[in-house]
């Protein structure tokens, strides 16, 4: 890899995206078995001029793997694509995913070690409006209030001082007690994630707080040419393709058909 890029920081994450599937691996009648594809992305954070000459993030040298099975074959695979992408001498580490149990399983097994954990902030602030419509009726001005000052605090300041307003709440005499499962739950969301919130320090660094560079290569790997309407695919079948589309998006699809015994030079 070269020195420039190399130094760049290098981002990784992972996301699972629904495929559907032939529900006796064989003929395509019948209801669609829906099945999860877990994907996972590398990626060079760099910077680049945009036309109108303001300074912009962009990805570089991104990579992707992705397999039709257990989170532990996602994860063994992100390893050996880590340490291709230069993990264990790369200056800066971000890991970065929504909150799925899974995904930060991979985290703490294979990379907690090398990068920063990062909870994707969109995910965090989607769980702070589903517990605000929670204890206050719904799409109400009070909890377009609450939650706005919520995410203002999560995303500009320190993610104790909403863990502290929780709490809080939780205490409110009368609470229903609804209302008080329901910040319950959310409270032990942010709680277990506490260190992996830290959105103000990432921003002032440049570095990413959402996981949408993940979501978007679930879109054009996946979505795109495997979820087309009346697409049921066979297990062997997907694997094949999913296996040539791969190499294609990494740039080695040339290096599939290479042979020491063809006769072309």
């Amino acid at each position: 890899m070269e020195s420039a890029l190399a130094a760049l920081p290098l981002i990784m994450g992972a996301d699972g995206v629904m495929a559907p599937f032939r529900p006796d691996g064989g003929s395509p009648a019948g209801k669609a078995d829906w099945r999860e594809v877990k994907v996972g992305i590398f990626a060079r954070l760099g910077k680049r001029i945009n036309k109108a000459g303001k300074e912009v993030t962009c990805l570089e040298h991104r990579r992707v793997v992705a397999v039709l099975g257990c989170s532990e074959m996602l994860g063994a695979r992100m390893v050996f694509g880590a340490i291709r992408q230069g993990m264990r001498t790369a200056k800066q580490v971000v890991w970065i995913s929504d909150g799925g149990p899974w995904l930060w399983t991979i985290y703490k097994e294979h990379f907690a070690r090398y990068a920063t954990g990062v909870l994707d902030f969109y995910h965090a602030a989607q769980n702070i409006w589903k517990a605000a419509a929670a204890c206050l009726d719904g799409a109400t001005e009070e909890a377009k209030a609450w939650f706005g000052q919520a995410r203002h605090m999560l995303r500009h300041e320190d993610s104790n001082n909403v863990l502290r307003d929780i709490r809080r709440a939780m205490k409110i005499k009368d609470l229903p007690e609804s209302s008080r499962d329901a910040l319950s739950k959310l409270y032990d969301y942010l709680n277990k994630h506490r260190t992996h919130m830290d959105y103000k320090r990432l921003k002032e660094l440049g570095l990413p707080i959402g996981s949408g560079m993940v979501e978007s290569a679930c879109k054009w790997l996946i979505q795109q040419r495997f979820k087309g309407v009346g697409m049921r695919w066979s297990e062997d079948g997907f694997n094949h393709l999913l296996h040539l589309r791969l190499a294609w998006v990494n740039a080695s699809f040339d290096n599939l058909f290479l042979s020491s015994r063809s006769p072309n030079p």
